[in-house]
């Protein structure tokens, strides 16, 4: 599948980060599909991701966060010994999944728990970049009051 998004390229400033990262999480969904995971908002600044990991160790897995992004990855040792499988349907290899994170969110917890390792986040907004109500007073301006007051005292 591809995601042609020139016309809104032409006509927005700005969004070049949001639109590569669209385009690049569109060519990656149709070839990564291991490990089977969820992404389900619990509440409006929270998220968890649970992602199916049978067969790994709390020891294999490694989550990693940095700026806007969540790296998610499972290593498998394939020198053990290799049993004679005549079918061999779980997956049992290593991974590697990304998540692009908003702006303000960060992973709060991971667990790994009867094969699934569910990862807490939640988006915490700085109290500067919140938005604010100002009182609306009556009266001048303070500028207008200052020049007032110069002129009163000339």
């Amino acid at each position: 599948m591809r995601l042609d998004l020139t016309p809104y390229r032409r006509s927005t400033i700005g969004f070049d980060r949001l639109f590569d990262m669209l385009e690049t999480n569109a060519q990656r969904a149709s070839a990564e599909n291991y490990p089977p995971f969820n992404l389900e908002r619990v509440a409006d600044d929270r998220y968890r991701i649970t992602l199916a990991v049978a067969g790994f160790g709390r020891d294999e897995i490694d989550v990693t966060a940095q700026q806007n992004l969540l790296l998610v990855t499972g290593r498998k040792d394939d020198t053990g010994t290799n049993p004679n499988f005549l079918h061999l349907g779980i997956a049992n290899r290593s991974f590697e999944r990304r998540f692009e994170l908003a702006d303000f969110v960060f992973v709060e917890d991971a667990r790994l728990n009867d094969g699934l390792l569910v990862i807490e986040l939640v988006r915490e907004v700085p109290e500067a970049m919140k938005p604010k109500t100002i009182a609306i007073k009556t009266g001048a301006p303070l500028a207008a009051v200052d020049i007032d007051a110069a002129q009163q005292a000339a």
